[in-house]
């Protein structure tokens, strides 16, 4: 059997090859071609039973098998992967294009929708109903019959384009590497960094250290490293990638362009007045003009914060580095030193205190503290030996299981994220378990044997580890038993931040930094002296990290809503403005931030980038109930609070909207004052 047909379990990552993946995809769009056929041409009334659970059954397997292939996109990214995934990337969007436009579907839905039996649903079923009309009509449905084609061929460049973006990324990524062969040049790297440079270059079979663009080399070389030519090479490189100034094949320009010129063909032809509109149909906020002003507020509010963070760093940078112009390259290894200076301690310092084992640990605890559940090692088929896999009970019964790929490589692309491999449903047999993957890019222990050392994880990988599973969460522990409204499904984008950004918090906690900390060499936990300092440092810089957010997010905002694609003024001049506007810290001309924007370009955030900040506040909003009860408990690993959030937050999934989710649980509507006290900013509220 092929295993991509294989839906009795788990992915069979043992047996999936490349070769699989056409026959199945195209055996599964000619399944659901063929049943969408009959259920149009039934005389039958649309019943749920009837109508809309064939389409669940039989999309559930297209999409759990595409998923599969997806995934390896991402983490497995060689030659014959990507070739599989590209190849059946344009059928499988124009399936879902084909099926979006629909009319007679629509209609079918419509006349469900209008029907006794929908009022006697439940609110989850009645909510999918709501959901699939509303995407009928951004799918195109209503458009006029000599509309439909061109629609369609734009969503399949869409996807195509999307991939293709990633991809250039990846490839412009790993095409640079930086060597260095006297050790003077690495002084100031901390010696897992060294060890992990040194490591890779007797890969290549050459003597010295080799540094590449991958996040777990980059980021230590421009915070630490003295050599100021080697962090001024990484990051013109870095900040220049899948840009004009590299292979043109790489440049992602010309696709910026297309995506954006697209997306607002697409959007006029659906009725709105730019792809930012189209974007806010599905999430809570409700215009461009909203949006542009809770970040212009946010940007206010930060502002005074991120000047004095400026003039401080200056000022030190002059006095104590004898350094009088602050480049771009110089910002993280200064901030580096201030910070060492003002706090008297650095981050490599903190990072030794975390090695992964007690890290998990420590994670682990809290969820079973909060959500009265137990986390245990599993075993399943796995697509590299470095991934784990993980099972969640409750009571002595399974309800979830995760994949853990923690590690950087080069065949995966960068950043951390979580995806579904399976999402829980109600069928015949029973109630489907749900897993997940989580995945992210943290440096990878280092050595061979007994020698191996365990990989060490900066506060802010932590803080990362602790935010995908905070998104794992939201899909594992969901109570709902309608697939299109379980877990992640069907909540507004905006707010499906909320559970991950709220784990971060945990990861300020002493008695949870207690329990997951020891000294990779000593074995002695986290000092409280320490944890002092850290804590008294938890908002440096935090104007500046607020206003950089603010950038992004409002780029984003207005490229969906305002630019006008090919109309003289390039996305280079809008983010030029937009920086003169909310930046207090302006990069060289040259830097090239969009072109490696892979949230809005190749992944699902276009006119969505500011549903972090958004987000936060909900996040920030939510933590304080847990604070509250600490005052009470002692410990914010609150049980009774903890099951009023899984209750209301995690269990309900998108099963009625976000607000009324939040509201459930925070008795009231979500207010900012939280987050601005978490960022040391509350004096400008």
């Amino acid at each position: 059997m092929n295993p991509l047909l294989d839906f009795s379990g788990l992915p069979r990552f043992d047996t999936v090859q490349p070769e699989h993946v056409t026959p199945a995809i195209r055996q599964l769009l000619d399944e659901n071609r063929s049943l969408i056929g009959r259920l149009i041409a039934s005389d039958a009334a649309a019943t749920w039973d009837g109508f809309v659970q064939p389409m669940l059954d039989a999309g559930e397997r297209l999409s759990r098998a595409w998923g599969i292939v997806g995934h390896l996109h991402s983490v497995n990214d060689v030659p014959p992967w990507r070739e599989a995934y590209n190849a059946m990337l344009p059928e499988v969007s124009s399936f879902y294009a084909d099926l979006g436009q629909n009319l007679a579907l629509f209609a079918r839905f419509k006349v469900l929708a209008a029907s006794a039996e929908f009022a006697a649903l439940s609110p989850a079923r009645r909510r999918i109903i709501e959901n699939d009309l509303r995407d009928f009509r951004l799918s195109g449905a209503e458009l006029a019959e000599e509309q439909k084609p061109r629609f369609k061929q734009i969503q399949e460049e869409l996807s195509a384009l999307g991939a293709k973006f990633s991809e250039n990324v990846l490839d412009a990524t790993n095409a640079h590497a930086e060597w260095v062969e006297d050790e003077a040049g690495t002084r100031g790297l901390p010696d897992d960094a060294k060890a992990a440079a040194k490591a890779a270059a007797e890969k290549d079979g050459k003597q010295g250290w080799k540094f590449t663009l991958h996040a777990p080399s980059y980021i230590p070389v421009l915070q630490f490293c003295d050599n100021r030519d080697l962090r001024a090479r990484m990051y013109r490189a870095y900040a220049t990638r899948a840009s004009e100034f590299g292979p043109g094949e790489l440049d992602n320009g010309p696709l910026i362009d297309r995506l954006l010129a697209l997306r607002n063909e697409e959007a006029r032809m659906l009725g709105y007045a730019n792809f930012a509109e189209v974007s806010l149909a599905t999430k809570m906020a409700d215009t461009p003009a909203q949006v542009a002003s809770f970040q212009r507020d946010m940007a206010a509010k930060a502002r005074p914060f991120a000047e004095n963070d400026i003039a401080e760093l200056r000022q030190f940078a002059a006095a104590e580095l004898g350094m009088s112009q602050l480049e771009s390259w110089d910002l993280s290894w200064a901030s580096e030193k201030l910070k060492q200076a003002r706090y008297s301690f650095s981050d490599d310092e903190v990072k030794q205190y975390f090695p992964e084992p007690k890290v998990l640990a420590g994670l682990f605890r809290v969820i079973e503290s909060l959500f009265a559940v137990k986390l245990a090692p599993d075993t399943a088929p796995v697509w590299h030996p470095a991934v784990r896999f993980f099972r969640i009970e409750r009571e002595g019964r399974l309800i979830g299981q995760f994949y853990l790929d923690l590690y950087a490589r080069e065949t995966k692309r960068g950043g951390a994220w979580m995806d579904e491999a399976i999402t829980r449903r109600r069928v015949a047999s029973g109630v489907q378990t749900p897993v997940a993957y989580l995945n992210c890019n943290f440096p990878a222990p280092v050595g061979e044997g007994t020698q191996m050392r365990p990989a060490t994880f900066s506060h802010d990988d932590v803080i990362t580890l602790f935010h995908e599973c905070g998104h794992g969460l939201h899909h594992l522990l969901t109570q709902v038993d309608e697939l299109p409204v379980s877990g992640i499904h069907g909540v507004e984008w905006d707010a499906v931040e909320l559970p991950s950004q709220f784990m971060e918090n945990f990861c300020w906690e002493w008695d949870v930094l207690t329990g997951m900390t020891a000294h990779a060499e000593t074995g002695a936990q986290l000092p409280r002296a320490l944890y002092d300092k850290m804590i008294a440092a938890k908002n440096f810089q935090s104007g500046l990290q607020t206003l950089r957010q603010v950038e992004f997010g409002l780029f984003d905002l207005l490229l969906h809503s305002e630019f006008v694609p090919g109309a003289g003024k390039g996305f280079m001049d809008l983010l030029a403005e937009v920086r003169r506007e909310v930046a207090v810290l302006v990069p060289p001309e040259w830097n090239r931030f969009p072109h490696g924007f892979s949230h809005i370009f190749g992944g699902g955030y276009a006119a969505g980038y500011y549903s972090y900040k958004w987000a936060e506040v909900l996040s920030a909003d939510a933590y304080e109930a847990f604070e509250e009860a600490a005052k009470t408990s002692g410990s914010t690993l609150d049980k009774a609070t903890g099951e009023r959030f899984w209750r209301e937050i995690l269990a309900v999934g998108g099963s009625r909207p976000a607000l009324d989710s939040f509201k459930a649980f925070r008795g009231r509507e979500p207010r900012p004052d939280a987050l601005l006290r978490h960022n040391g900013m509350a004096v400008a509220a």
